[in-house]
């Protein structure tokens, strides 16, 4: 088939996930010409929806970090609504109403008041305390992550402070869960941002899950003039010396630009720009499944948000060697958050490490009873953590590293992509830039907050250097990454 040159673009986006969207919408804001292109019919990569046998269903949310009050103007969630220009009241979230952290020996309860957390650590290991108050004290700030103080190891530092390993490996279980790109740590950059986000700011989520919150997004978008193309996967980035001059899509049609902005992953975008050597792939991959009940789960007692689990004083969190990892997990309900109006069914979701490798392995018809048995395993799991609801189950649909590949491109179906970040965005050509998990934030207003960043500091300013004056945009840009 013969390239079909298009109209030039100031920015091709790839991939309309959280992060494509939010620069979308904030160059668009400035009046630039701005293409999105998705490789699927459906937006929002790893936070995305669909319906299945009449019912909805969430991919990727389990909950919201960063929440405050809506009367409260600091923060990353007040300032990416300022520069998305979206009123708060859009997003209409609801905070969690108090999660766990479940080990054997211990339990660690915490709402979206830190001071119950504080409360919680200080009693159940008192001879922490002191350490655990300057650990807090010295968490990296969002504005420095990728400094180089940052980017040591986060288990280093941590253990430094805190001497109870058991207190350790309870602290970084929900925040590897959250983010980890790679197996036991993460730079202490991330541990900082992703402790701030979940325990000193909190959980929350729309009633209606991601649905409504990508529809605002889409909708902003394109009232400020972006042009938004699904079934529009990319082949190739076209580069001239050192600056990319086009995007090629799958179908051959050329779309040339003067920025192209990635959230394909690193490596991923590395590989549609031919470039070598490539950076490395991750390897943390997820089971997950969505159980819808026929009772409220408080009424089985399962009465807490989100509640993340370990068989053992000593938490592994690393690619498996079988096909699901079993001895922790995460059990979110969603159903407990302080809606205005309960959700109309019970839904449990539960996520468990897994094996790339072993699940790509697999023939059709193994792959189909693999899941069914594991998802049997992981109910088994869970209910030793909390009220066994499979008597209730009354529909459920599964999830495993293959369908994460499948639907998001990132090799070994990592969630959290690479384990090497660009917290800078840059690459090796002068107008290409990552956004999204790789850039280095990770959750949905991470992922968002990348997007706007990465537009802001690499589009914007360019782009204004030709013209008469710059544009004012980062007046409000300092922080919160």
């Amino acid at each position: 088939m013969p390239a079909t040159t298009h109209a030039s673009y100031d920015a091709v986006i790839i991939g309309a996930g959280m992060s494509g969207l939010a620069a979308g919408i904030r160059l668009a804001h400035f009046g630039l010409r701005v293409c999105v292109v998705e490789r699927h019919s459906s937006i929002g990569g790893l936070n995305s929806f669909y319906r299945l046998d009449g019912r909805n269903f969430d991919v990727g949310l389990h909950a919201l970090t960063n929440y405050r009050p809506s009367e409260c103007r600091r923060g990353p969630l007040a300032l990416l609504c300022r520069q998305l220009r979206i009123a708060r009241e859009e997003l209409a979230l609801a905070p969690q109403i108090g999660s766990a952290i479940v080990f054997p020996d211990a339990r660690l309860e915490f709402t979206n008041d830190f001071e119950h957390f504080r409360a919680e650590v200080h009693r159940h290991f008192p001879d922490q305390k002191e350490r655990f108050e300057e650990l807090v004290r010295h968490l990296a700030d969002y504005g420095e992550l990728g400094s180089p103080h940052t980017l040591c190891s986060a288990r280093e530092l941590v253990t430094a402070y805190i001497q109870d390993p058991l207190l350790v490996e309870m602290l970084f279980c929900p925040i590897l869960f959250y983010g980890g790109p790679r197996p036991h740590d993460l730079d202490f950059g991330q541990f900082s941002v992703l402790f701030r986000s979940i325990f000193m700011e909190g959980l929350a989520r729309p009633l209606g899950g991601v649905r409504p919150l990508l529809k605002t997004l889409v909708r902003k978008f394109k009232s400020a003039g972006g042009l938004l193309r699904v079934n529009a996967g990319v082949r190739e980035i076209v580069c001239s010396g050192q600056r990319a001059v086009a995007v090629r899509l799958e179908n051959e049609e050329v779309l040339p630009t003067r920025f192209v902005l990635s959230s394909a992953g690193l490596r991923e975008t590395m590989e549609l720009c031919r470039a070598t050597p490539l950076p490395p792939a991750g390897e943390i991959s997820f089971f997950e499944s969505i159980s819808i009940l026929d009772v409220q789960p408080a009424d089985l007692g399962l009465d807490k948000t989100v509640v993340f689990f370990n068989d053992s004083s000593r938490f592994v969190y690393a690619k498996p060697q079988e096909l699901v990892d079993f001895r922790s997990g995460v059990v979110c309900v969603p159903n407990h958050f302080a809606y205005d109006e309960p959700m109309t069914s019970g839904c449990v979701r539960l996520t468990a490490l897994a094996n790339y490798d072993r699940w790509a392995q697999l023939s059709p018809e193994a792959y189909h009873e693999a899941k069914l048995q594991c998802y049997q395993r992981l109910l088994e799991a869970a209910a030793r953590f909390v009220p066994d609801f499979r008597d209730h189950v009354v529909a459920h649909d599964l999830f495993t590293p293959t369908t994460i590949r499948r639907f998001t491109g990132h090799h070994n179906g990592a969630v959290y992509g690479s384990p090497e970040k660009r917290y800078d965005g840059r690459t090796h050509l002068e107008n290409v830039y990552i956004c999204g998990t790789d850039q280095g934030l990770v959750g949905i207003v991470g992922a968002l907050w990348s997007g706007i960043s990465m537009a802001n500091r690499h589009v914007l300013q360019e782009h204004s250097r030709p013209g008469a004056a710059p544009f004012s945009v980062v007046a409000d840009d300092r922080g919160p990454f």
